[in-house]
């Protein structure tokens, strides 16, 4: 039975909480759901504008049991970006909260429940869909573009169920929700609770608010999970003084968590008697790839984990050969029946079949230690030729931040360009990273910026920096 099914077993769990103090039992939430789509066809479109709401969830949970695909996006998006979505895949119903209501001159209301609205299409387009089809999701780094990734029921479920393995989930806990609903990281948090019949405290309130923290508490919050901001945001309020009796474990995936800081939070959490688990993922495969058990994650904090259950890696080298010794560079590749059925740009591309066929080339380079355990070391894309040598940004950021100057690096060939948020360090910061990169201090340019910009997974967005 999969995750998003009306299981009789758990038909009297509580699977919702909100701050509002309603309880939903997962009979009630499909309840809920079943309402808001009541009259809806299957294989038809869903542009869900989604936000951390019991509203969200429970009709993002319904369209997957009655074979509706919903297309995520949150509810804060552009307006403009969010039309051009629109235009692009001609959604036969749109779904969103009546305080946020974008017009969309070719749709009519068809249904108003708890404050949302459900409307339809005026002509809805009959155009065909694979059978596989489940869900469209942004890929992580996205801010809009009509470039949507095609995840099938089985990639779904298994990715759930995968979750629910390694993690031990179990009937007893309840995650917050921490991260936007139309992100992977996030809407996997709530399908691999589903899958075990546990429960979801809805918010949107964030760290930063004490009442995010009553709200843990009052409901006896057991994990939540955050990207490497939001342990920056953990680390700034002084996490290691908040009470929470009730957490067991914590979860950080969305990017590399630097070093120093894996071995700080670490402290923090053996202090509290939680389990600190490092995760690593791609909405490419529909949520997880790896975890590093947390028994490990002292000893090696700077590693991503192994494969998770069901899943497999290796490592290719620059002419596909896969790579069997220890601690060579190559591209990480990913097999496993979460590798998703690829990339949508339009309507048109939703009757496409599995592209992927099961393997996933992850852009990421990585090496592999002689216990099995896996290394991010920097991206594909991400390198510049200093004086005819390639260099790794990702590397340069690290050593960066190994020095406590928590930089972002860009540029071009013959110039490393490092935008920091700290005035008057520029001289400090060349003088360090010319000796340890060994280029002499022309190769480098700093550049002062207010923040560090971010997408809405809290992922640093590069492309504003140019």
């Amino acid at each position: 039975m999969a995750f998003f099914d009306n299981n009789e077993l758990f038909k009297n769990n509580t699977a919702l909480i909100d701050d509002l103090d309603r309880h939903y039992t997962y009979g009630q939430m499909y309840d809920l759901g079943s309402q808001i789509l009541n009259g809806t066809k299957a294989r038809r479109v869903l542009m869900l504008l989604c936000d951390n709401s019991m509203e969200s969830i429970s009709t993002y949970l319904a369209a997957l049991q009655k074979g509706i695909i919903p297309l995520m996006v949150n509810s804060s998006m552009p307006e403009d970006l969010l039309f051009s979505i629109y235009d692009k895949y001609k959604p036969a119903y749109v779904f969103m909260n009546k305080e946020i209501q974008k017009f969309f001159p070719t749709c009519h209301c068809i249904r108003e429940v708890s404050g949302y609205t459900l409307f339809q299409a005026d002509s809805v387009e009959d155009y065909p869909v694979n059978d596989d089809l489940a869900l469209l999701l942004t890929t992580s780094g996205s801010t809009g573009s009509p470039k949507l990734v095609r995840q099938s029921y089985k990639n779904i479920q298994s990715n759930a169920s995968s979750i629910a393995r390694y993690l031990d989930i179990q009937e007893s806990d309840t995650a917050v929700t921490t991260l936007p609903l139309n992100y992977t990281y996030g809407l996997s948090i709530i399908n691999s609770h589903m899958e075990r019949g546990a429960s979801i405290a809805v918010t949107n309130k964030t760290f930063f608010d004490k009442s995010f923290w009553e709200f843990c508490n009052r409901y006896k919050v057991t994990n939540f999970g955050g990207v490497p901001y939001s342990y920056d945001i953990l680390q700034t309020i002084g996490f290691e003084q908040i009470q929470i009796p009730s957490l067991r474990y914590i979860t950080q995936a969305g990017g590399k968590l630097h070093e120093e800081k894996v071995k700080n939070m670490v402290s923090v959490c053996e202090a509290k008697g939680i389990k600190f688990i490092i995760m690593y993922g791609q909405t490419e495969a529909t949520a997880r790839m790896s975890y590093l058990p947390w028994e490990k994650t002292r000893e090696k904090s700077a590693s991503i984990g192994i494969a998770i259950p069901d899943g497999r890696f290796v490592l290719e080298d620059d002419h596909g050969n896969e790579i069997t010794t220890a601690d060579r560079i190559g591209e990480l590749v990913y097999y496993g029946p979460n590798v998703t059925l690829g990339y949508a740009e339009s309507y048109m591309d939703l009757c496409k079949g599995d592209e992927f066929n099961g393997v996933l080339h992850t852009g990421d380079l990585a090496k592999c230690d002689t216990e099995g355990f896996y290394y991010i070391v920097g991206r594909n894309k991400r390198f510049i030729k200093l004086f005819g040598n390639r260099v790794s940004l990702d590397e340069a950021e690290q050593l960066l931040a190994k020095n406590h100057y928590f930089c972002v690096c860009g540029g071009k060939d013959d110039c490393l360009t490092i935008y920091t948020i700290e005035q008057g360090k520029d001289e400090e910061i060349l003088d360090y990273i010319s000796r340890v990169m060994g280029f002499h201090k022309n190769a480098f340019e700093v550049k002062y910026i207010k923040e560090i910009p971010r997408n809405q997974s809290g992922k640093v967005d590069y492309s504003s920096l140019i």
